[in-house]
């Protein structure tokens, strides 16, 4: 039972607060911006990719991470958010650090590109569209990068960019900070230092505020990530994966998706096959959805990615998909007889950081 004093107390509490306006002090104090977030959308990409992963895509307003192995399936996936982008509406950036990008292998993912063509020989000089493209001519540090994605995000609010981003970077770990540069040493911990440093504690949260709606665009940010493998502690224990270039993006990523094994690729490659002549047309990747924070789902299966996008890992699929291609199989094979085999792909494993 409360005392006089403390029901004096409560009574005067009581008081303060019915003569009290908290609307008014959250106008006095600036605290009105709106709290709402936009409804969430996203940027679709092939059924093949909906069905194994249980999500409709690339989260838009989001940090997405697609992490894994070489040749394991993330670019076939950052090429469809691409060109998924471009019919929505949505400017691609590519930040392109690992230097394997191809621009025909963009076309056949169906990324609109315009070829530059010298009027003299005929020969393709460059390429053009509705995308921005930047490589290691220009960024060559984490620092680079993130200048770049920072002056980008400044147009946009200045009203001179007036598209919403998708930022696709190929890839994170490939690049060291100013340090390691200027020091002539690439050095793990600094670069981590500077991925935190420059996404982890600013861009990485100007993407994220984009989804508030009162912003006028929505920017998106999808990731490659190179990865290190550490050794199992005891005789027991499995090997863990790493993210290169340190952890800043997969905290603050709402979506990361592993694409291959930890051990081993994960990966079997498909080919034709008539003689001596073989064709590989695709390759079957493990894949899984393990961190996922807009709908709590996570998954795992199988994936076959072909020059020309996902298909379901399934036979009627793959049967599918050779009646479509079977002659263009031919014509490389010399012969409309062949026989289809599936081998298992060797990956030496990186376990350094």
């Amino acid at each position: 039972m409360a005392s006089k004093k403390e029901e004096i107390i409560q009574r005067a509490t009581a008081e303060q607060q019915q003569k009290f306006s908290l609307a008014s002090f959250k106008k006095k104090k600036g605290f009105v911006s709106t709290v709402k977030y936009k409804e969430q959308e996203w940027i679709p990409l092939s059924k093949a990719f909906q069905d194994v992963t249980s999500l409709p895509g690339i989260p838009a307003g989001h940090i997405t991470i697609l992490r894994g192995h070489s040749d394991t399936g993330k670019t076939t996936t950052l090429l469809e958010c691409a060109a998924s982008c471009q019919r929505k509406g949505i400017l691609p950036v590519f930040i392109i650090t690992e230097m394997k990008f191809n621009w025909e292998y963009a076309k056949s993912m169906g990324v609109q590109v315009e070829e530059v063509v010298n009027p003299e020989t005929g020969e393709v000089v460059d390429y053009d569209g509705f995308f921005i493209y930047a490589d290691r001519g220009t960024l060559n540090t984490v620092e680079d990068v993130a200048n770049f994605i920072g002056d980008l995000l400044d147009e946009q609010a200045k009203g001179k960019l007036p598209y919403d981003l998708c930022f696709l970077w190929d890839s994170v770990g490939s690049v060291p900070c100013e340090q390691s540069v200027n020091s002539n040493k690439n050095n793990a911990q600094w670069n981590a230092g500077a991925m935190s440093t420059q996404f982890g504690g600013y861009l990485d949260q100007k993407i994220l505020l984009s989804r508030k709606e009162g912003q006028p665009y929505t920017n998106t940010l999808v990731a490659v990530n190179k990865i290190w493998v550490s050794p199992p502690e005891t005789f027991m224990a499995s090997p863990k994966i790493n993210n290169k270039g340190g952890e800043a993006l997969y905290y603050d990523c709402s979506i990361c998706i592993t694409f291959g094994n930890i051990a081993n690729s994960g990966v079997t490659k498909l080919k034709a096959i008539a003689g001596k002549k073989e064709f590989e047309w695709g390759k079957r990747s493990a894949i899984s959805v393990d961190k996922n924070h807009i709908g709590n789902v996570t998954s795992k299966g199988k994936i076959i990615m072909t020059p020309t996008g996902f298909i379901d890992a399934d036979e009627k699929a793959v049967e599918k998909y050779k009646a479509a291609h079977k002659d263009e199989w031919a014509a490389q094979l010399g012969s409309k007889e062949f026989k289809m085999v599936e081998e298992e792909e060797k990956l030496d494993i990186e376990y350094d950081g």
